[in-house]
C-alpha cells in the first residue's frame, strides 16, 4: 500500500466521493436565484475545487468566476470545459480570505459556496474577512449561499462518514472522522482516509485538519458583524420547499445570506490572522452517514 498525504492532488478521486449531486446543486442555486436574488447571469463560486459546479453552470449560460487555492484541481476544472464554456468561464488561483477582483464589485448576482469549505477559514477575522470581501462583490439585491454543518459542543462522541465511489476500474473508499469539538479554541479535529484500489494501485490518501465550530448564534454574529442578513436557511437535502424550521436540531445549514443595507460599508482589507489551510468538500450521497450530510 503506498501512502499519500493530499488528497487535493488527485481531484478526479475527489470527484468519484463528491460529484454525484451536481445537477440538483445548481438547480436549488437558481431557484434561490430568481426567489431571493436578481436572477442575473454572473455567478461567483470561492474554493471552487475540480469545477463541477463551474461546468454545470457555464452549461446552462451562465457566466462563471471561479477560485481556488489548489492548482491541481484549477486545472482539472480548466481541462473539463468546452470551448464555449471558457469563453463564459474565469478561473483563478486565490484564497478565500483575500480574493478581490476590482472588476466585479458590486456585478455578482449569485455567489455559492455549499459544503463546509468555510469551515477551513480558522478564525473569526479570517471568516470575516472573506465574507465582507464577497459582499463587496454582490450586486444590491445579489446573495451568497452559503453551506456548512454547525456544531453541537455537547456531543460526547466522534462522528464517522463513509462513501464509495468508482474511477473507471479503481473503487474509491472515503472515510471521515470529525473528533470532539474544542469550544475554547472553536475547532474540531476531522481525518480522512481516502483508499483507492485498482488493478495496479493500492493507496491510502490521508489528511488530517482542524473544522472551526459554529453554533447557530456565532454564525448568526458573524454574519451581522460582516453586514450580512439572513434572508432563509434550507439544508443539504436542497429542497427548496423545506426551509429549516425554527429550533430545527439538524446541524446541516445552508444560509441566504444578503448585504444588509442599514448596515455600514466596511473595508475588508482589515488586518487579521490568515486561514493556513482549504477546505475539503463534503461528499454528497452517503452510504451511511449522519442525517447532517448532504
Amino acid at each position: 500500500m503506498e501512502k499519500r498525504t493530499d488528497w487535493y492532488e488527485h481531484p478526479q478521486y475527489y470527484e468519484a466521493i463528491f460529484g454525484t449531486d451536481t445537477v440538483r446543486e445548481v438547480d436549488f442555486l437558481q431557484t434561490l436565484s430568481e426567489r431571493f436574488g436578481t436572477g442575473g447571469k454572473l455567478w461567483l463560486e470561492p474554493a471552487c475545487g475540480a469545477g463541477r459546479l463551474v461546468e454545470e453552470a457555464s452549461s446552462r449560460g451562465l457566466r462563471v468566476v471561479g477560485y481556488d487555492i489548489s492548482e491541481a484541481m484549477l486545472a482539472h476544472a480548466r481541462k473539463r470545459l468546452t470551448p464555449a464554456q471558457r469563453r463564459r468561464v474565469k478561473l483563478g488561483p486565490s484564497r478565500m480570505e483575500s480574493f478581490a477582483d476590482p472588476s466585479l464589485e458590486g456585478q455578482v448576482d449569485l455567489a455559492h459556496c455549499l459544503v463546509s469549505t468555510f469551515r477551513y477559514l480558522d478564525s473569526e477575522a479570517a471568516a470575516r474577512q472573506h465574507l465582507l470581501g464577497t459582499r463587496r462583490l454582490l450586486k444590491p439585491g445579489g446573495i451568497y449561499v452559503l453551506g456548512f454543518h454547525l456544531t453541537d459542543y455537547a456531543r460526547a462522541r466522534p462522528e464517522h462518514e463513509r462513501w464509495v465511489g468508482q474511477v473507471g476500474e479503481d473503487r474509491v473508499v472515503c472515510n471521515t472522522n470529525e473528533g470532539l469539538p474544542e469550544q475554547r479554541a472553536r475547532r474540531s479535529p476531522m481525518r480522512n482516509r481516502l483508499r483507492v484500489t485498482g488493478p495496479d494501485k493500492d493507496w491510502l490518501i490521508e489528511t488530517q485538519w482542524y473544522f472551526r465550530t459554529y453554533s447557530n448564534a456565532q454564525a448568526a454574529k458573524l454574519f451581522r458583524d460582516a453586514g450580512m442578513r439572513v434572508l432563509a436557511g434550507y439544508t443539504f437535502d436542497y429542497d427548496i420547499s423545506a426551509p429549516v424550521e425554527r429550533g430545527s436540531l439538524r446541524l446541516d445549514r445552508v444560509f441566504v445570506l444578503q448585504p444588509d443595507p442599514e448596515s455600514p460599508s466596511v473595508d475588508p482589507a482589515e488586518p487579521g490572522r490568515a486561514s493556513t489551510r482549504k477546505a475539503p468538500k463534503r461528499p454528497s450521497t452517503p452510504q451511511i452517514s449522519r442525517k447532517i450530510s448532504r
